[in-house]
């Protein structure tokens, strides 16, 4: 069954929810109009009548047209759909703006004007033109989407934790819980202390209740953290079996929490299980964006492979590694310009031992948080080289921590591509490799493509000719617009060699 439907394909999108394929979860959401509920092609409910149903892009269009989320399958942990797009101008424009809108970051009450203005204003076109081209590609405004958003999170919270509800309301983006209460009953037909003790939690162990995160198969779970794994820094991060485990800081809203979280994968479930200290509660929202961002798990396998099997048929379940801080991401990457991932990783532990904050976690190898912006933005060269990072870099780190510091260079999903590498590669010892590096891991962008990689090169067989660079971009331009998904599988395959 192909991956992808047209508009009019609902008999397909009907096989695959009678078959229960995870690998269309989030693709594609089912109303039954026998029952008012609109549900994940993952749902274990027996599988309603064709006549019954109705098929959506997006769980924003079900609610949009009067369904209510089912409470079995719960959509809110479905993987999100946001493919890149080559298509039209305004395809683009709105496959941004749900980016966008699907940040955390966005789902408060604005300043400085209304929501719809502000997005409009950053993509660079007018607030009518953005309401026109969406209500056209979707059927809904951006707010109807951003209220979904904000709602299915404000479920999970609900069922998964025991947040008050009032903090839920904040983390959702409400305002008030007057708000979050009218909009959850208007939406829902029930309030949200009511879905709390219909899903009531039993008494949780010592590590506490997991948030449930789907994927979509498959997803090579093992690849995935052995990249992890190779890069681990002592105190910071460990990987044991199909666990990642990590200290974390975490700034929102002009507050700074601190803790751990663990994510454990659970294959038969296509799941991962999240477990994050109490200290990090109030920010799960925007937490659990990140850590679906550090594991890929938005990512549509069938997309990526009908553009990259043909040249790397072993690589179906690769996924692009990503960032829980794109700040510690970028220096990270700062260090490991040409050396190898094992030098790489020991001048991160020193970085991380004598400038890294002590954090208490229940294991003993994770106790150190990695050095804010401001610290690494006031270090002194004496004290970086002591730690055997050579002059260049000590100027690239110190320029990038100021810049991040003074909020000059936001370095996160929402970022703008094209603003953001340019001003990586303005930084004193920053080049294109680094600038790409990142904007694939911390700016999640697929079609990146490092194209001065030395391991590159080798996977490619391009090392030996006069202007190896160019002629990896020219055999990576078949992998478009899925290069950085190609450069993992490459990697892959020389390290396998």
């Amino acid at each position: 069954m192909s991956s992808d439907f047209r508009a009019d394909d609902d008999d397909a999108r009907y096989l695959a929810l009678q078959a229960r394929d995870a690998r269309f979860d989030g693709r594609f959401f089912t109303g039954v109009t026998s029952t008012g509920i609109y549900c994940r092609p993952v749902c274990a409910v027996r599988t309603p009548r064709r006549e019954n149903c109705r098929f959506f892009a997006l769980a924003a269009q079900a609610e949009s047209a009067g369904f209510r989320p089912c409470l079995r399958c719960r959509p809110e942990l479905a993987p999100q759909a946001a493919p890149w797009s080559v298509q039209d101008a305004s395809s683009i424009l709105v496959r941004q703006a749900l980016r966008l809108l699907d940040a955390p970051e966005a789902w408060g009450e604005p300043e400085g004007g209304p929501l719809v203005a502000q997005l409009a204003a950053r993509l660079g076109i007018s607030d009518r033109h953005l309401r026109r081209i969406f209500e056209a590609a979707l059927g809904i405004s951006p707010l109807q989407y951003l209220q979904t958003r904000r709602l299915l999170t404000a479920k999970q919270l609900l069922t998964d934790t025991r947040l008050p509800v009032t903090q839920v309301a904040l983390a959702s983006g409400f305002a008030s819980v007057r708000r979050f209460n009218a909009a959850f009953c208007a939406h829902y037909g029930l309030n949200p202390t009511q879905l709390r003790r219909q899903g009531a939690l039993p008494d949780a162990g010592e590590g506490g209740h997991p948030v449930r995160l789907g994927y979509r198969p498959p997803l090579d779970a093992a690849a995935l953290l052995g990249f992890f794994a190779a890069r681990r820094i002592q105190g910071l991060e460990e990987v044991e079996g199909l666990a990642l485990r990590r200290t974390v800081r975490l700034a929102h809203a002009g507050m700074v929490y601190t803790g751990w979280l663990q994510a454990r994968f659970d294959p038969a479930r296509a799941q991962l299980l999240l477990l994050v200290s109490d200290g990090l509660q109030p920010v799960l929202a925007p937490l659990i964006a990140r850590v679906r961002a550090l594991l890929d798990l938005d990512a549509d396998p069938q997309a990526i492979n009908a553009v990259l099997h043909p040249f790397f048929p072993r690589g179906d379940g690769l996924r692009v590694p990503g960032a829980l801080d794109g700040f510690e991401l970028a220096v990270r990457a700062v260090l490991g310009q040409q050396v190898t991932v094992a030098a790489a990783r020991t001048l991160a532990e020193r970085l991380v031992a004598r400038f890294g904050a002590p954090v208490e976690t229940p294991w003993p190898g994770l106790h150190r948080l990695f050095p804010t912006p401001a610290a690494m933005a006031a270090a002194e060269g004496d004290a970086l080289g002591r730690l055997g990072i050579v002059h260049q870099r000590q100027a690239a780190i110190v320029a990038l921590a100021r810049a991040v510091d003074q909020g000059r260079l936001p370095l996160h999903a929402s970022s703008d591509l094209d603003t953001t590498t340019a001003a990586l590669r303005q930084l004193p010892g920053i080049g294109d490799w680094t600038a790409q590096y990142i904007a694939m891991r911390a700016l999640r962008w697929p079609d990146a493509f490092p194209a001065g990689d030395v391991a590159l090169h080798k996977a490619l067989g391009v090392q030996g000719l006069r202007q190896p660079a160019r002629a990896a971009a020219e055999a990576a331009q078949a992998w478009r617009p899925w290069r950085s998904y190609g450069v993992i599988r490459a990697w892959a395959e020389l390290s396998n060699k």
